[in-house]
Parts: structure tokens; C-alpha cells; sequence
């Protein structure tokens, strides 16, 4: 384990030391800061030639300050002769411009790939992208967790009774299938009809649900406009108690009002994934770690080992 070093931008320094515990490593001391016209200053302050680096920066809120930190660190690692190097992305921005949608608008997902692939990375280790297709908009390794294990141990301990796992539109499918196998519950689907890419309109449910406890999960909460509506449809179909498990806790807008106000949701239970600022701390709010998975993988992957059970 010498071999190895993990360094981190400012995106979320409390994820990188919290991996670092669990691999029982010091975290790699870097200089990230700005210049006073705002341009962002890195210094690696250790050795790292011929070492295994491994670069924690999710690019989370301020997005693209977050992107190009992630860039910058990439760039000085590489000039610094590390032998490779990993970028730990464990949420991807600019995720849902993933496909081409709408005449004379960007693919960013695929250019996000482009830059962090030529500024030097080799490798790339994340969780729960927003569309799967992601994975092939890179041209270099990528492992793809799924935040599914740490959530489900969760609720398997609250040993919830009559569970149904709800989706809430029909592309979260998949995921709502693996939490359902998992928890021995029953499955249902929110039809909704988007209005705009920020608003949806509920129409109506797949599956039963009446008298059920039940459990919304997504990849990520946004404004929290779409969950909101899904669960509001859900109590009037006589939905029980309702929770939401989601892996990314964006949070932005005025997503905690939503919240607050929504007398029917439970609780919901993100990942630390991405920070979670005091001012979107709420008694409703769960959050999960995901530095073990991580440090999990990012130990399998230095040693040259499996990392595929850890997919499931």
C-alpha cells in the first residue's frame, strides 16, 4: 500500500479523509486554491512519481469549478510522473445531457468524458450514473458501483413490513427491480408525463400499492419537483408511510422547502456522494456513507484485483 496516494480537490475533502481511514492511508497534502482573478491554483505537495494516485472529486455544486479542479489536479499529477491515475468521480455532473434530445443541443456528458480522458486520467471509478450509456462515452477503463448495497442494509434494519419499491418514472426501472430483489418487495412504477425538463406531470400508478409502506428510489434529487409529485400521488392511491432512497443528494433551488412542506414523506436517505451543506441539513434527511464501497474499490483496483462484486 505504499504505492498508493489519494488527494482531493475542495469538492469533498470529508469523503476523501473517510476513505483514507478505511484504507488506513494518510491523505496525499495538495494545494488547492485560486489566484486573486479568480483562475484555480493546485500544488501537489508530496511525491508522487511512480505512485498509483487516486483522485476523490465529485462534480458536484459549483459543478464546474468542481470539473476543473478535477482537471487541474489530473494535469499536475500527470506532469508529475504519477504511474497512474484514478479519477474517483463519485457523482458525474452533467449526467442527464446524455443524449442528443432536442435539434442544435450538446452532448456535455460525452464531452465531460473527452476532457477528463485528455487531461491525463487513466481510469475512471464512479456510482450510479444518471443513464448507463455513460460508461461508453469513455475510451478508457471504467468501474461503475452502485450505491444499492449500503442503502438496502439500511432499510433492511428498519425491517419494514408490506414493501413495495416504487420508480418514479419508467427509466428508473432497473434500479428500482435491484432494490425490490433485494428487499423480497413488491414493485411499482410512477407513470409521469414531462412537461418541461424541469417539471413533470403525474398521471398515474402501475402496480399496488394501497396500504403498503413504501420506498421511491432514484439516481438523484434535484429540485425535488419530480419526487414530491410521485409521492403525492402515492398517499392519494392510500400509500402507508412513504421513504425515498436516493443516491445523489443535489438538493439545489428550493428543493429542503419541498421538503419541509411535504407532510408525507417519511424520510429520505441519500449518500454522501456529494456534501451536504448545514443550510440543506433537515430531521427528515438521512445520509448514508459510501467512503467503505469506495475504499473497497479503490484497494480491489490497486491490487489488481476484482472489482465486480461490488457492482451488484
Amino acid at each position: 500500500m505504499d504505492k498508493l496516494v489519494v488527494v482531493t480537490g475542495s469538492a469533498h475533502p470529508e469523503l476523501a479523509g473517510d476513505i483514507c481511514k478505511y484504507l488506513k492511508i494518510k491523505l496525499t497534502h495538495c494545494l488547492v486554491g485560486k489566484f486573486s482573478e479568480g483562475e484555480i491554483r493546485v500544488e501537489i505537495k508530496e511525491n508522487v512519481r511512480g505512485k498509483d494516485v487516486f483522485v476523490v472529486q465529485p462534480t458536484c455544486p459549483p459543478v464546474n469549478e468542481s470539473l476543473m479542479e478535477l482537471l487541474i489536479l489530473i494535469d499536475a499529477l500527470r506532469r508529475a510522473s504519477a504511474k497512474r491515475i484514478t479519477a474517483v468521480v463519485p457523482y458525474y455532473g452533467y449526467a442527464r445531457q446524455d443524449r442528443k434530445d432536442q435539434p442544435r443541443v450538446p452532448i456535455t456528458a460525452k464531452l465531460v468524458a473527452n476532457l477528463i480522458t485528455v487531461a491525463g486520467t487513466d481510469r475512471v471509478l464512479t456510482m450510479d450514473l444518471h443513464a448507463g450509456q455513460i460508461q461508453g462515452f469513455f475510451d478508457i477503463p471504467l468501474d461503475h458501483l452502485f450505491a444499492v448495497g449500503v442503502l438496502v442494509e439500511y432499510f433492511e434494519k428498519l425491517k419494514l413490513k408490506d414493501l413495495v419499491v416504487v420508480s418514479p418514472d419508467v427509466g428508473g426501472i432497473k434500479m428500482a427491480r435491484a432494490y425490490a430483489k433485494r428487499l423480497n418487495a413488491g414493485l411499482a412504477i410512477v407513470d409521469k408525463r414531462r412537461i418541461s425538463p424541469e417539471a413533470t406531470e403525474a398521471a398515474h400508478i402501475l402496480g399496488d400499492i394501497k396500504n403498503r409502506n413504501i420506498i421511491v428510489v432514484d439516481d438523484l434529487i434535484s429540485t425535488g419537483s419530480s419526487l414530491i409529485e410521485a409521492i403525492e400521488i402515492l398517499f392519494k392511491e392510500g400509500a402507508r408511510e412513504i421513504r425515498a432512497a436516493i443516491t445523489h443528494g443535489v438538493l439545489c433551488g428550493s428543493a429542503i422547502e419541498r421538503i419541509d412542506k411535504c407532510r408525507h414523506l417519511k424520510e429520505l436517505v441519500i449518500t454522501d456522494s456529494i456534501p451536504l451543506d448545514d443550510s440543506k441539513k433537515h430531521p427528515k434527511i438521512k445520509v448514508l456513507s459510501i467512503a467503505g464501497l469506495l475504499g473497497e474499490a479503490i484497494k480491489r483496483i490497486h491490487n489488481e484485483e476484482s472489482v465486480s462484486s461490488l457492482f451488484d
